[in-house]
């Protein structure tokens, strides 16, 4: 679900993963057509990093 927010609407997604701050810049960049991609690519990646560092976060407490 939160990959096809990150490709339709991208500023979103930052507010949903915690990055408020990323949100706003990454709105801004999508106002433009051509800006566009690149917001999408971002959030992707953005994401791709927020489940990394959940999983990390899940073995070390499981560790512990």
């Amino acid at each position: 679900m939160r990959l096809l927010i990150a490709l339709l609407i991208p500023f979103f997604l930052f507010f949903t993963i915690g990055r408020p701050l990323a949100g706003i810049i990454c709105l801004i960049l999508q106002v433009t057509l051509i800006g566009w991609i690149p917001a999408a690519i971002w959030a992707v990646y953005a994401l791709s990093q927020y489940n990394t560092d959940k999983k990390i976060d899940e073995l070390r407490s499981g560790q512990s």
